[in-house]
Order: C-alpha cells, then structure tokens, then sequence
C-alpha cells in the first residue's frame, strides 16, 4: 500500500506540489494525468524514493509511506525490492549494454541464483513476446524498443509496485498492446500500478482511478465512467489528450504526385548483411507535411538519416526539384529535429547555436527569428537551460539559419500534453505555409490526423 500525507515539495525555491494526500491499495490501478509540469512526475519520484533519496535542492513535507515504511528513511535497496520503476527517458536507467545483461542487473543486485535469473529472463522474453530484443546491444535500439527493455528490467524483478512515467512515449501499437496486456495481468496478480500518462486513449480502460492533477495539487479525481463522459471540449479545456482509442484517418501515400519537389525512389538501405528497410518510395510538394510510422525497430530514424546524407542507401535515388541529390547534397538541404534534441545542440548560448548554422548572419535576422518561435528573450541563456519544448524550437531555428528546404521532425511529441502537441502542430503548419517540406516520424496517430496531409507506413 502506498500512502501521501499531507505532502509538500519545494525543488530549487519552486512549489512542486501542494498538500497531496492519497492511498493506493494492492491491486489498485491509479492513473495520473494533467498538463506538463503539474507534479505527475514528482508523485513517481516520492514513490520510488528518488525524492529525497538523490534529487538535490529539495524540500519535503508529509509522509510518504509503502507498505508503513516512511520512504525517506528507507535504504534504497530497500524500495527497489518493493517499487519498480520505468522512467520517460528509458535511457537514464540503463547500466549495461547487452540487453539480457541489463534484464539480470537488478536480480543480480538481490543475490539471485545465477539459474534464477536465466529462467527468469527467458520468461519475461516470452511472456513480453520480446525475442527480437534478446541478447542486443543497447544502443542499436530504437526508442520504443529501448522503452520495452526498460519495462521488462522491472518486470523481471517482480516488484510489488508498478511505477511507470509516460511509458507509451516511443511505442508502438503493437508495442501498447503487449504493455497493456502485461499491466492488465500484474494488476490482476495484486500488484499496484502507479502510471503518469499524457496517452490517454490505451491506459484509460484499466485504471480504478484517475487523478486530475494542476499546479501541484490533486484538482479532481474520477471514476473510470466519469473520465469517460467528458466532452471533447471539457477534455481540452483541462489540457488532456484524447481517450478515443488511436486511427489513422489520413490517407496513405499511393504513386507520385504531379508537380512534387521531393521525390524517394524505391530508396533500400542494409546493415551489414540484413536489410533495414527496401523500396521505399515516396512524393512530396512544397507545404506538404508528411507522416512516417511503423513499429519499432523497422528503420524509421534509419530512413530518415539516408535522406539527410547522414547514412548512404544500399539502393534507390532521392530528388529535389529533378536533380539526384548526393549524400553532401542532402546534408545542406535537410534538416533534422532530433527525439534527442541535446545531440545536436553543441553552442553555450542561443544565439550562438544559430550562429553556428550560418556564420554570416547579422544580429537583426538572429533576433527576427528567435522572436518568430519566442526565443528571443533567451538568446544570450544556455542551450541545456531550456525546457524541451524551447529547445526543439531552437532546433528548428538552427535548421532554418541553415537555409535548409526540407525538415524532419524525429517524435515530435513524445510525452507532450494536449496543448504542446497543439503548439507543435501550429508550428509545423506555419513552416508549411512558408513552403517547407515537412517530414515527421511519429507513432502518436492523434498527431498525425491533426498535422499531416498523408502518411507512409515502412514495415519490417
């Protein structure tokens, strides 16, 4: 059992959260949902004991207690026999590189018997129906398959408690399926599930709860027939997403399209010996902004490094305006909005991140067009100060110093609430109306209906 009383947090001056009080049974399924920056994540921190255990500058008042142990006086060991956690960013909890060997570490960690744990692993594989992730280096993930990792390292411990932060962000439908499958059986066993959400539409069904939380405080909480009758425009008005379970209701990209700038031809590329993706083909025209999906693992980013020159194909042509493009070609003409926008931030300000995209620009263009995606008043601050939302935008500044003509948007929307997915979407749809080429990954279907013109699907 997990109980807040009377919890207060202050991290680094600011209020986190206000007089929170609530209790969690055995076997409870408890979804916490609200607008980016509501606590969501400070609740999954006071459960796991990351606060006050290793977050700095923080302050806490009230007793958080699992099981009528005080959290804050407990060893750390202690809490993760009982609480499993699986963060937004798999990647912050990962401490090895062979995947079978990350799924071991926390059994390793308990003096497991070595048999144990092999038995213990090859069951999660099976029951996760994971096989294609058994015995990978970790790096040569994508991020949905680094998502599915990080749950099956829990789930391999066996914990009694369930705490999972935005764990749909990077995956697929398939990849919700067997998550939602998973959950539906562990709460069945007893076991309590703790889950902050911004996807609503696949968590919503199992909850006994759902907690309405804005400005650090528990707002509402409702049943799940309660959640459910929500008008469209109450939802919004709150700032969630849809409960409607995902469509796509864009059409598929079928032939080529008459007077199109961009044209992918039967584009194939191969690692080593085994083939990525083949035949991909697809036509864009200027202010066309165009989805790519796909299951996890079935070379989306891939593709998206061939077209930006960064990978070179193994077969197929890629054309701009008539003219096959080069590899050298298509770095000055692409650019690219990574899921991990720190890769390519590399400046100590702002301004001097556009610099760097273009050395001959005058301080007045920098200014117009940091105040065109409402960063000017941060031109002179650090990159890494900036919240994930600005540094997308400082991104897309970058890119479009650069002079480039064609963008690509990596998971635009990964763990955004409803009214940044908004904010993104208007952004791309003003890019679109000045002629850019759009191009955006993404499994997040709500997103793709509203911002894209067309889709295309690369299958494994």
């Amino acid at each position: 059992m997990i109980k807040f009383e009377n919890v207060n947090v202050i991290m680094q001056g600011k209020r986190i959260l206000s007089d929170v009080n609530l209790e969690i049974q055995d076997g409870e399924f408890v979804l916490i949902c609200g607008e980016s920056g509501c606590g969501k994540t400070t609740m999954t921190k006071l459960i796991n004991g990351l606060i006050p255990h290793f977050v700095r500058d923080v302050s806490v008042d009230g007793t958080i207690t699992v099981y009528g142990k005080n959290v804050a006086e407990m060893p750390m060991y202690e809490i993760a026999e009982l609480v499993g956690s699986v963060f937004q960013n798999p990647r912050t909890q990962f401490f090895y590189t062979n995947s079978n060997a990350e799924m071991a570490f926390g059994l390793e960690n308990r003096g497991v018997e070595p048999e144990y744990i092999r038995k213990r692993i090859k069951n999660t594989i099976n029951e996760l129906d994971i096989e294609k992730l058994e015995d990978r280096n970790v790096f040569s993930m994508s991020g949905g398959e680094k998502q599915l990792l990080a749950f099956a390292s829990v789930y391999a411990m066996n914990p009694q408690i369930y705490v999972l932060d935005e764990p749909s962000a990077n995956l697929d439908m398939a990849g919700i399926k067997r998550l939602s499958e998973r959950l539906r059986v562990i709460k069945g066993k007893g076991h309590a599930v703790v889950v902050a959400e911004h996807r609503l539409s696949w968590v919503q069904q199992f909850a006994d709860r759902i907690l309405y939380m804005k400005e650090g405080h528990i707002e509402r909480e409702f049943t799940p027939s309660e959640f459910r009758a929500l008008s469209d425009s109450e939802r919004e008005q709150l700032g969630l997403r849809s409960i409607v379970p995902e469509k796509i209701q864009i059409p598929e990209i079928s032939g080529d399209l008459e007077n199109a700038e961009l044209k992918v031809c039967n584009l194939s590329f191969k690692r080593k010996k085994q083939m990525i993706f083949q035949n991909i083909s697809l036509s864009a025209r200027a202010g066309d902004i165009i989805g790519i999906t796909g299951k996890n693992g079935a070379g989306k980013s891939t593709f998206c490094n061939c077209l930006c020159g960064l990978l070179k194909p193994k077969g197929g042509e890629i054309l701009y305006q008539g003219k096959k493009l080069s590899e050298k070609a298509r770095t000055k003409l692409f650019g690219m909005v990574m899921q991990e926008v720190n890769h390519q931030l590399f400046s100590d300000s702002v301004k001097n991140e556009c610099l760097l995209a273009n050395e001959e620009a005058s301080e007045e263009e920098i200014r117009e067009l940091l105040e065109k995606f409402d960063l000017e008043e941060y031109a002179e601050y650090h990159p890494m100060i900036l919240s994930g939302g600005q540094r997308q935008r400082l991104a897309i500044c970058q890119a479009v110093m650069g002079e480039k003509k064609l963008l690509i948007f990596d998971e635009p929307t990964s763990g955004l609430d409803f009214r940044h997915m908004c904010q993104v979407e208007k952004m791309m749809k003003r890019l679109a109306e000045e002629k850019y080429i759009i191009i955006v990954v993404t499994h997040d279907y709500e997103f793709l209906n509203r911002a894209c013109k067309r889709y295309i699907r690369i299958n494994i």
